[in-house]
Formats: structure tokens, C-alpha cells, sequence
């Protein structure tokens, strides 16, 4: 009957009769701490509350294997030393005074029940410590994967702004090897075409139509006034979309350079052909006149040029 004291034990310190059958039949009836450990260490699971069924031939108060020999009288039918059978002496609890056993007494039975309860106390307070001490164990393991992971991030993000300023100065280091082909051809191009036609300079070639200017004017005005002499253009340039680009050039520089700016600093799309266009008095101008400065062109101080496709 020590199943049956053990199972009454629990239910008198207020567990769940499931439980504490549950516990009973798992410890193999070791005895109340170890059905205590049980019920603590498993209060948790999800299916603890699920009706015990014992195995097939087991029933609380049986033997551990189910089977009996039918030539031996199970112990609950023997009768004991005085004759009494414990199934029906009316006493679930017994204790052993010398040889004999004896029933336990309602003080015996506080007793027992309160050292078992101060036990228990014991144990959940150590269980208590220890989910403590495991959670403080993960919220450090988990701060540090935190930091190990910024880590990685910071060392990401370095390595990402490293490839953008490596990108960035290429494509500043391109810019700059463009124009310098740009201008290379420019000059290549006045040269040949100064060659070409006589070896003048060309820029000697293009001012002379502005030295016959003064005397085409009529001489009864009288001598004409001073003209100032402008070193800067302000030009301003009206995109394909609508938008505008404007910037200051030297006014001996040639329209070409106009033209390498707006590729550079524009949004058509790279590779596009394009020309360049006075609105009033409108003028077309044309791959020669690219060379020409452009106070030579009339867009000195300040002048407004239309981007058109070719």
C-alpha cells in the first residue's frame, strides 16, 4: 500500500489527483520526494493535465510488471503479522513501531505532511535559483550576439561606404580623363584645320571678320563708341526636359567646351547627339562653329542656348 500512502500524501498537500498519479507510476513508487521532484521538474508540460490512462494489466497498487503468479497470493491478500488486511483496516498510512506496524496518527500525518511541504518550498526555491541564474546566462548570451551582430553590421556599412568613395572617385578620375580627351581633340582639330588652310591660327582666321566690322559703319555717325571688353559669358542652357543649366565660361573659349559641359553636367542620356540653338535671332549652330569663341558668336555677356536633337 505504499502507492496508495504516497498518492494520499500528495493529495493531502493539494495536488491534482492526475498529477499525482502521474507521479507515482513515472518514479516507480520511489517514494514522496521523488514523486515531488516530478511533479516539479514536469509542472510545465503541455500535456500534464491530460488524464493518466496506466498501462494495459497496471493499476495503482499493483506490481510494476502487471502480472501476478496465479500460484502466489498477491501481497494485498496475504494478511499481515496481526491478521488485519491493509486493503481494509481502514488506515492508509502506517508506520513502523519496532517489528510491528501501526497506523499513523492526525499529528503524525501534520507532521509528516508539513516537513513534506517544507520540502517542497526547498525545492522550488532552488528551482527558482536556477531558472534565475539560466536567464540571466541568455540575456547575457543574447546581448552578446546582439554586439557581435552590430559588429558585423558597423564592418558591413564600413566596407559598403568604402566601395561607394572607390566608385566615386573613379568615376571623378573618368570625368576628368573625358574632358582632358575632349580638349585634346579640340586642339588636335585647330591645328588641322590651321594646316589645312593655310597655316594661320585659326583663332587669327576668326577674329578677322570682326576687325572689318568698324568700317562698314556708316562714317556720318561718327567714330563708334568704346565697346567694353568682356573676359566671362554667362550662359544658360535649356535641356531636352525642360530644365536648366547655367554657368560662367571664359569668353575666349570656344562653344565646343559649352557642348562638354552640358554632357558632363546634363541629363541627357549618355551617347546622345545633340546640337546647340539661339532662340532669337534664331541660329543653328553648326559643327564649325563649335571652334569659334564665343565672342565671336555674339553670346558675350550673356546669352541663351536650346539644346535640340540632331
Amino acid at each position: 500500500m505504499a502507492e496508495q500512502t504516497t498518492l494520499d500524501s500528495l493529495l493531502e498537500m493539494g495536488f491534482d489527483r492526475n498529477r499525482a498519479e502521474k507521479a507515482v507510476a513515472h518514479t516507480g513508487n520511489q517514494g514522496i520526494e521523488r514523486a515531488m521532484d516530478w511533479l516539479m521538474e514536469h509542472e510545465g508540460d503541455p500535456d500534464i493535465d491530460e488524464p493518466y490512462v496506466p498501462p494495459v494489466g497496471n493499476v495503482l497498487g499493483g506490481t510494476g510488471t502487471g502480472e501476478s503468479d496465479p500460484q502466489q497470493p498477491s501481497p494485498a491478500a496475504q494478511p499481515t503479522a496481526e491478521g488485519t488486511d491493509p486493503a481494509t483496516d481502514g488506515s492508509d498510512q502506517m508506520i513502523h513501531d519496532g517489528d510491528t506496524k501501526r497506523p499513523m496518527t492526525e499529528e503524525e500525518k501534520r507532521e509528516q505532511i508539513k516537513r513534506l511541504e517544507e520540502l517542497m518550498r526547498v525545492k522550488q526555491e532552488e528551482r527558482r535559483e536556477r531558472e534565475r541564474a539560466e536567464e540571466v546566462d541568455r540575456e547575457k548570451q543574447r546581448r552578446r550576439q546582439g554586439q557581435e551582430l552590430l559588429q558585423v553590421k558597423q564592418k558591413l556599412q564600413e566596407d559598403e561606404m568604402k566601395k561607394m568613395i572607390d566608385l566615386r572617385q573613379r568615376e571623378k578620375n573618368d570625368d576628368k580623363m573625358a574632358k582632358q580627351r575632349v580638349r585634346d581633340k579640340i586642339a588636335r582639330d585647330r591645328e588641322e584645320r590651321a594646316l589645312k588652310f593655310g597655316g594661320g591660327s585659326s583663332s587669327t582666321a576668326l577674329t578677322s571678320p570682326s576687325a572689318e566690322g568698324p568700317p562698314s559703319s556708316p562714317p556720318s555717325q561718327g567714330p563708334p563708341p568704346a565697346k567694353k571688353d568682356y573676359n566671362e559669358c554667362k550662359i544658360q542652357v535649356r535641356m531636352l526636359d525642360g530644365s536648366a543649366l547655367t554657368s560662367v565660361f571664359k569668353a575666349q573659349e570656344p562653344l565646343a567646351a559649352v557642348r562638354v559641359y552640358i554632357q558632363m553636367n546634363g541629363n541627357a542620356p549618355e551617347g546622345q547627339d545633340f546640337t546647340l540653338l539661339s532662340p532669337y535671332p534664331r541660329r543653328v549652330y553648326t559643327e564649325l562653329d563649335m571652334e569659334k569663341p564665343l565672342q565671336e558668336l555674339g553670346l558675350v555677356p550673356s546669352a541663351v542656348l536650346v539644346v535640340a536633337k540632331k
